[in-house]
């Protein structure tokens, strides 16, 4: 158990050994004395209602032979008294039903009463490490909040959903325009998964040509193809065990799919010039910026490797959508650029936070990282000024198509202006919808679904 111990604030992690047998507890008590716990023992009910009542403990090993003393059910009062403590169940034959019922409870483990001190030890070691584990994805948690949250109800709920399907095992499919911080959760569902201490392997299926990439995600044998000239396994071996992050997913090659499902069908995968699959234990995340309906109708995607990826699905929110966690985002950026580039600025003035706020941010996060990067490197004092900024949030004019020219005396509504804007963009880049969508800073996506819900002709 050691190096696996939880310290509190005194540094020393506390136990409750509460046995009726003062043998078995004085044996127990002096083992996990030596691996450097505070012990306190007691052999009635009367004494774990006393104890648990007067202090905190980390882990109770409780005998389910006390409850016979006046009918105490001790499960539920320690729950109710100490929700945070690891309960190790001790019972005979005679309580088996009541150590089932315990876990049921909430219970850590249930062990049997005269088992080996070093065995009831090992599941303490466990039950504290299960701590140190719930407190460090607490933290991350509440640091992921604050690092890409702020208020809005949008991103909120996306790290509720991220919170809750994470340690389900399932494949999850991230959906949102670029930079938007897909990546970063990604690897939150891996940090908040019991397989976060295994590898997180991330791959962008786009930045590899197709030739490639196969041999990349599941490696080759010697002699598969020239330059081949020894076996190389591939990131799905590399990733065994954990998580792999297939970004830009829209952009894998039809015949490269066909792999890719078989490994979500049956965790095989294959290298390349190999005879026979290897079997693998990965949890694919995938994610695009793409309309994959709309690839899988054009035949472009695969439409069961579809359905496999889609089992849950996030969208992910532009930072436009998001405005309010500006400011936690510059403060982050800000402080990490300052210890790569041996800087000490301390914000931004006036001017440079009026034309951060009013900037709509296309490459959304990402590009907002470029931005401060570029101000931090430029700054020559302690404050950002607008002079710091790049030319495309110091000159916004012509950055955007111009609003139609509406004749009307009374203003339109925000709708009307968002329409009569994509018809102009629509009908000044001839249609071209890729464009369309790149010059108003939205996913392809997004604005197919503005041109339904305003019934464009494309």
């Amino acid at each position: 158990m050691r190096n696996s111990r939880l310290r509190d604030t005194s540094g020393v992690c506390s136990v409750l050994i509460a046995d009726s047998d003062t043998d078995n507890a004085a044996a127990l008590a002096h083992f996990l004395g030596a691996e450097g716990c505070a012990v306190e023992r007691c052999h009635d009910a009367r004494g774990v209602l006393r104890l648990v009542k007067r202090k905190s403990f980390d882990v109770i090993a409780l005998d389910l032979g006390l409850s016979d003393e006046g009918d105490v059910d001790l499960v539920s009062f320690i729950r109710r008294q100490s929700p945070l403590a690891r309960l190790v169940l001790l019972f005979d034959m005679a309580h088996v039903e009541r150590a089932i019922h315990g876990i049921r409870q909430g219970a850590f483990f249930y062990m049997p009463k005269g088992s080996r001190p070093s065995d009831i030890a090992m599941v303490v070691g466990k039950a504290l490490r299960s701590i140190e584990t719930a407190k460090a994805v607490d933290e991350y948690r509440q640091s992921l909040f604050e690092q890409i949250v702020g208020s809005a109800p949008a991103m909120k709920r996306v790290l509720e959903v991220v919170g809750k399907v994470a340690p389900t095992d399932s494949t999850v499919l991230l959906l949102g325009e670029s930079g938007t911080g897909k990546e970063v959760l990604a690897n939150a569902v891996h940090r908040l998964s019991a397989r976060r201490e295994m590898p997180f392997v991330a791959v962008n299926c786009a930045a590899l040509p197709e030739n490639l990439l196969e041999s990349e995600l599941f490696g080759h044998v010697k002699g598969a193809f020239t330059g081949a000239v020894a076996d190389k396994s591939g990131l799905f071996e590399e990733a065994d065990g954990g998580t792999i992050f297939l970004d830009e997913i829209g952009d894998m090659a039809l015949v490269t799919q066909a792999k890719l499902l078989r490994v979500l069908q049956n965790g095989e995968i294959r290298r390349v010039g190999a005879s026979t699959p290897d079997r693998v234990d990965v949890r694919v995340i995938a994610a695009t910026n793409q309309d994959l309906e709309e690839a899988v109708a054009a035949r472009a995607f695969r439409e069961d490797l579809y359905y496999r990826l889609n089992v849950f699905q996030v969208r992910v929110p532009s930072l436009r959508e998001r405005m309010d966690a500006l400011p936690s985002l510059v403060a982050q950026f800000i402080t990490r650029f300052n210890a790569k580039f041996g800087k000490s600025i301390r914000g931004l003035d006036d001017h440079a936070q009026a034309l951060l706020q009013h900037y709509d941010y296309p490459g959304n996060v990402r590009e907002l990282e470029s931005i401060i990067a570029h101000a931090v490197i430029l700054c020559d004092g302690d404050v950002i000024r607008a002079q710091d900024l790049p030319d495309q949030l110091r000159d916004l004019r012509g950055r955007r198509l111009a609003l139609p020219d509406y004749a009307s005396e009374s203003l339109p509504s925000l709708n009307e202006m968002e329409k009569g804007l994509i018809e102009a963009a629509l009908a000044k880049l001839d249609g071209n919808q890729t464009e369309v969508a790149k010059q108003l800073g939205i996913s392809r996506s997004t604005l197919w679904r503005k041109m339904k819900q305003y019934a464009i002709s494309a």
